[in-house]
């Protein structure tokens, strides 16, 4: 028992909801891409709120939420954007963990803010890993439930059996606002920016760029000012990295996100730092974005911070964070017999 999809269309829309973790690694020398959360940040945080491992499977969701039906009791945190959530018709809180007994529906509105979603279960959906991940890659079909978006008529069993959530009342943080209508976003310049004239990377660095409406979880496509190459956009395949800045033939740059190709042949003018990639995905189109260079020392410091932010929210939830956990481990000489 656990959860059945309801509805996962609007006025003939399908709704783009999959099952997403933090993605699967050691296999894009074989081609097979990451995939995983595009917004690592508000998934780790739902994970947070019910107990689970920061990296547990989540449902992800995009612009419009499913409507879900608890076939058992359990307990459920939903982050990212303002979905407008509702339980059986009454309204109920983002960032925080939520009860929810047999026969509950979940149900979701349009984005208000962001775009988007994330639900967290305590119990953890009966999903099968494939190569380490239980992440769904839409376009191979590997992964998650069937390979493909979640449909009505799916159910997912939960693979754990309800249990008391502790500290329940405390289990809940302020909510994070996406709808900024212009936003800095920090990003560390590319190995192939001499590919690029100093007009361009000025322009890249001291002119707007917005997300269009082609937007997906492979990538995002930017309009805004021309940038220019020197001696064109093409060049030998090379890998690509999570925030990968490719910019082609037309001087317009694409984000890379998580279902990213694994090797590409455009000219990157740079990357997206990892600490802002959740509030650049997050920008919904037309938002105004600029493009601010730091080093890779910053980016570093920026998330070292992050990862103490977050320890220090596991410490106020659970009483321990990770590093206690991995001290009494070794204490207890589990990690040696293991």
């Amino acid at each position: 028992m656990g959860i059945c999809i309801e509805k996962a269309d609007y006025y003939g829309r399908h709704i783009l909801a999959t099952i997403q973790d933090h993605g699967r690694y050691g296999y894009q020398n074989s081609g097979v891409t990451v995939s995983g959360v595009v917004d690592r940040r508000s998934a780790e945080l739902a994970n947070v709120l019910v107990d689970n491992e920061i990296s547990e499977a989540v449902i992800e969701f995009m612009l419009m939420g499913p409507a879900i039906r608890f076939t058992t009791a359990g307990y459920i945190a939903i982050t990212g954007a303002d979905f407008t959530p509702k339980i059986n018709g009454e309204s109920v809180p983002s960032y925080q963990a939520l009860a929810v007994k047999e026969g509950d529906l979940l149900e979701f509105g349009f984005a208000r803010n962001g775009v988007w979603g994330y639900i967290a279960f305590a119990e953890k959906l009966q999903i099968e890993e494939v190569m380490g991940s239980r992440s769904t890659n839409t376009r191979t079909g590997i992964g998650g439930f069937h390979g493909r978006a979640l449909e009505e008529g799916d159910c997912i069993e939960f693979r754990e059996k309800t249990k008391k959530l502790p500290n329940l009342d405390k289990r809940k943080i302020e909510s994070e606002f996406f709808g900024d209508k212009e936003k800095t976003i920090r990003v560390i310049l590319g190995l192939q920016r001499d590919r690029f004239t100093e007009k361009g990377i000025q322009t890249f660095l001291n002119e707007t760029y917005s997300p269009t409406s082609e937007c997906d979880r492979m990538g995002y496509r930017m309009e805004g000012p021309v940038i220019e190459h020197k001696d064109g956009a093409d060049i030998t395949s090379d890998g690509i990295s999570l925030g990968a800045i490719q910019v082609p033939g037309n001087g317009m740059p694409i984000v890379m996100l998580t279902d990213r190709q694994t090797t590409g042949g455009y000219t990157k003018i740079g990357t997206v730092i990892g600490v802002d990639v959740p509030d650049f995905v997050q920008s919904v189109a037309g938002t105004k974005i600029r493009f601010q260079e730091i080093t890779v020392e910053e980016a570093q410091d920026l998330y070292v911070a992050q990862l103490e932010r977050c320890n220090k929210l596991l410490q106020e939830l659970r009483g321990t964070t990770w590093i206690d956990k991995i001290k009494m481990l070794f204490r207890s000489g589990k990690v040696a017999k293991e």
